[in-house]
């Protein structure tokens, strides 16, 4: 593979290592929410009794809610005017609102009937990724637009996915803490006291980017300019059909669409991992041990940390030297590998092995957001060039709902597929023998699959580096001056230039 040429980044387009760690922040509670419902749900079928198909179901309704309301935060974003800039309100807000909403949710109340179960946690989770949308859709904006340069966006990418890392690390001891019978009387009560720890958490930590970050506004192309009397606050239907208008030509943007369409197999097998992985570790490995798998699932979710973190700086790495399509290319296949690795080492004649798979497939997940948030980020740019308008809003919003309904597509396949292995939690680890072979093949198949589309996918991605910085010189020179030296910030609250 040969190493093509690619541009220096100037030192107004870098962007601080103290303001990428406070962006990074933001994506360390992004994913702990996100970590913290898928995980936390196996309380509803081994705490509550619920079927696992209701469970699933329970992850992946609010994302049909989502469709609507993520784009719609990603154009009031994009549309606000205010003191303190398009994203960084919403931000602050939306972490109070989560974290408060978040500890309610998992308060869940004593000897009710599983249809209580299902509309008590239904209606609370729709609330709750209403409130997470709000802090989330205008963080996620915020990342595309703190520098224009090709390879900077790619760094500030790799600080955010390694901060967002800590909550995988965490995430996989969520069950061991919920039964721990010395702290708590059952997994019920673990999981109000997990709850409040991490809305405490999300509100503390959550609003740090809205409070030390600055916005860098793009100033409107001045063949783009319109008249006064058109730059007036619209009227409720001018703003319902510019919304729509938005959302279809974000939706029809073809090197968009493979974005999403590879991130949502890609995280959809990872999460395939993460929901499913933990029964075949309890049920095969350990055979039916909870306590015991408990454990080992925490400590390869700690390898995957581990691996994952790693894997982040090498991909930003290989972005620089080969581009980021082909960086995408290595790491995927490095985490196909890992998942078939499965299947040999998941094995209860030796459960030690079960930490080596963790290894390989963390690539998928560490080259994913590494590269994904740097290529939507150029994809605006392109967005800009063909309309004049910048919507990193409503890109970043459907982006993202399109990890959230990989992250509910896979709980919800994860409890359909449970059922269909002939899965029964009454019996424990009686589990039938073609029960536990058709959970590991699903295990390992999944995610296989996945990947191998989403590098067909990307294959077909056409943004270049050359491509790239040939889009931003167009748009300079619409613009009359270079964005390097743009000076048009939103001051920030707190000054870290000095840091």
């Amino acid at each position: 593979m040969s190493t093509p040429s690619h541009t220096q980044t100037v030192d107004a387009d870098k962007v601080s290592m103290a303001k990428k760690v406070i962006y990074g922040l933001g994506a360390f509670v992004n994913n702990l929410l996100g970590a913290a419902m898928a995980t936390m749900a196996i309380v509803l079928n081994l705490g509550l009794g619920m079927n696992p198909a209701l469970v699933g179901l329970l992850g992946a309704l609010p994302r049909f809610i989502d469709a609507f309301t993520d784009p719609l935060m990603g154009y009031i974003s994009d549309h606000t005017k205010s003191r303190w800039g398009r994203r960084r309100p919403y931000i602050f807000i939306g972490a109070i609102l989560a974290g408060i909403v978040f500890v309610l949710l998992w308060q869940l109340p004593r000897d009710q009937s599983e249809n209580f179960y299902f509309w008590f946690f239904l209606i609370g989770s729709i609330i709750f990724y209403l409130a997470y949308t709000i802090f989330a859709t205008p963080w996620v904006a915020l990342g595309y637009e703190l520098t224009p340069d090709y390879h900077e966006r790619t760094r500030i990418m790799a600080v955010q996915n390694f901060m967002g890392q800590f909550a995988w690390l965490l995430a996989p001891w969520f069950l061991l803490f919920m039964q721990n019978e010395t702290l708590f009387s059952d997994m019920i009560e673990g999981a109000g006291w997990l709850a409040v720890i991490i809305g405490i958490f999300t509100v503390c930590i959550g609003i740090l980017p809205a409070i030390f970050l600055a916005e860098r506004f793009t100033p409107i192309p001045t063949s783009q300019k319109v008249p006064d009397s058109e730059t007036q606050p619209k009227s409720v239907m001018a703003s319902i059909a510019d919304f729509f208008k938005g959302f279809a030509i974000t939706v029809k943007f073809k090197p968009f669409l493979k974005l999403c369409g590879a991130t949502f197999l890609v995280f959809n097998g990872f999460m395939m991992v993460s929901a499913f992985q933990s029964y075949v570790i309890i049920y095969y490995v350990f055979g039916g041990d909870q306590v015991l798998g408990a454990e080992y699932v925490g400590w390869a979710g700690t390898v995957s940390f581990i691996a994952t973190s790693c894997s982040i700086f090498i991909v930003a790495k290989l972005s620089t030297l080969f581009g980021k399509r082909s960086a995408f290319f290595i790491t995927i296949a490095i985490s196909i590998f890992g998942y078939a690795l499965k299947w040999v080492c998941f094995t209860p004649d030796n459960p030690q092995l079960v930490l080596i798979p963790p290894i390989f497939f963390a690539f998928g997940l560490g080259g994913l957001f590494t590269l994904m948030g740097s290529m939507v980020a150029d994809v605006c740019d392109m967005d800009e060039l063909e309309t004049g308008e910048r919507r990193e809003g409503m890109f970043g919003s459907i982006f993202w709902w399109v990890v959230k309904l990989g992250l509910a597509a896979a709980m919800a396949a994860g409890g359909f597929l449970l059922n269909a292995t002939g899965f029964d939690v009454a019996l424990g680890g009686a589990q039938s023998a073609d029960t536990l072979f058709y959970m590991r093949l699903a295990d390992v198949l999944v995610p296989v699959l996945c990947s191998i589309i989403a590098i067909w996918l990307i294959a077909k991605y056409p943004i270049t580096e050359t491509l790239a910085q040939e889009v931003r010189e167009k748009l300079e020179l619409r613009r009359g001056k270079s964005v390097a030296e743009d000076d048009d910030f939103v001051d920030a609250e707190v000054n870290l230039s000095t840091i």
